[in-house]
């Protein structure tokens, strides 16, 4: 019976990694050849990552820190686990919107630095009562860029909290959009949602496309006295564009969940020391689906849930199983079919799905599917890499 060795960086939840049986898997900081690295914020190397690597697992939903690219060409999926960590995001969304709306990142400020022995602590204290004054939520716009778990979440509770909210999101999915309430207008585009908010929340991914989302000219489009709010990725804002806003008392405050040397101090910034996953929950909860996946991956060679591979699932009803992950290109299927035949292998069962340039397949065969073929297969050309999956076993 095979042995996975799993390698970890940073603190995994051990509500996770217990779920990997320790008759079949060994779990460490440090594995002469790990089968797979289940990380959370750790900035993972390509150097760090071994030949006898098949997956890699995120305790977490951003992939940053990940050379997914390099992994691609690899054929090694790259896990994450979306909408793990959504509740505890929203709940600090939902802070920042009180804290932004009720002044209290200068109220407090202003408490911290009376002298509580002056003779007038009185007035001193009414005296900031009368000059931070806030505003209640509902009726209030609210614009959510990005409707995915976090947003959807995010835009519920704002609902019930008697907010009004748009939302923009091009790439929503079908799973997303029957989650969102049904009285969430949609936006035709983040220019229309920014010059019709409040506030604005961000829940996109950073990707080549989404740098500096929110610059100079987009920062121009909102009312004046608006709130920006970004718990997602800190590059979706130009920083400098955002002070530049604030000082002109055109930005009325930004809260987010990344300090850098331009933005703390700075009046008006509330950055938080990336807070937005930090509950004991969202790390359980993270951890435990993507070992979950992990596992499956490997026992089965099911994906779920992978940045840069299409979900793919078959069940197992003999126990012989290969795995090949290929580019995406014409006839990959017949020469597969075909090498497996000269092997004198009987299909019993095949899929294959595609996601942009890569293809995933999973084959069952009849009979034992040697070293010799899995050797062949990787030889055709756009394969990127085959695994024979070995005979499940049971927990």
């Amino acid at each position: 019976m095979k042995k996975y060795q799993i390698q970890t960086y940073n603190h995994i939840s051990n509500h996770g990694l217990h779920r990997f049986p320790s008759a079949r898997y060994a779990i460490g900081k440090s594995c002469d050849a790990p089968d797979a690295i289940i990380l959370r914020s750790h900035q993972l190397a390509t150097t760090e990552i071994p030949p006898s690597v098949r997956a890699i697992g995120r305790a977490g939903a951003g992939t940053n820190n990940i050379p997914v690219a390099e992994m691609s060409k690899r054929g090694i999926p790259v896990f994450n686990a979306p909408g793990a960590n959504a509740n505890a995001v929203k709940e600090l969304v939902v802070c920042a919107l009180l804290i932004s709306a009720r002044n209290l990142m200068p109220a407090l400020s202003y408490v911290a630095a009376i002298d509580k022995s002056a003779p007038q602590l009185d007035k001193l204290i009414e005296d900031g009562k009368k000059k931070f004054a806030g505003v209640e939520l509902p009726h209030r716009m609210l614009g959510i860029v990005g409707l995915g778990a976090i947003g959807s979440l995010v835009a519920d509770t704002a609902l019930k909290l008697g907010m009004k909210v748009i939302g923009y999101d091009p790439e929503i999915t079908v799973d997303a959009a029957w989650r969102l309430p049904s009285s969430v207008r949609r936006a035709a585009s983040i220019d229309e949602l920014l010059r019709q908010a409040d506030f604005v929340t961000l829940h996109v991914p950073l990707l080549a496309a989404t740098r500096n989302l929110i610059d100079e000219r987009r920062l121009a489009m909102m009312k004046n006295g608006a709130v920006l709010l970004n718990f997602a990725r800190d590059a979706l804002v130009d920083e400098q564009a955002v002070i530049a806003a604030l000082r002109a008392h055109r930005l009325k405050a930004y809260l987010c969940d990344f300090p850098s040397a331009a933005l703390i101090g700075e009046p008006g910034v509330l950055a938080l020391p990336h807070l937005g996953a930090s509950t004991a929950e969202a790390e359980d909860n993270c951890a435990v689906m993507v070992v979950d996946q992990v596992r499956e991956y490997l026992e089965h060679g099911t994906i779920q849930n992978a940045v840069n591979f299409p979900n793919v699932d078959m069940p197992r009803e003999v126990p012989y199983r290969v795995a090949i992950a290929n580019a995406n290109v014409p006839n990959m299927l017949g020469q597969i079919s075909t090498t497996m035949a000269k092997a004198g292998l009987n299909i019993h069962n095949m899929v294959n799905k595609s996601r942009g340039e890569m293809a995933y397949t999973l084959v069952d065969a009849d009979s034992p599917v040697e070293d010799s073929v899995v050797r062949a297969l990787a030889a055709i050309d756009g394969v990127l890499s085959v695994r024979a999956v070995p005979a499940a076993e049971n927990d």
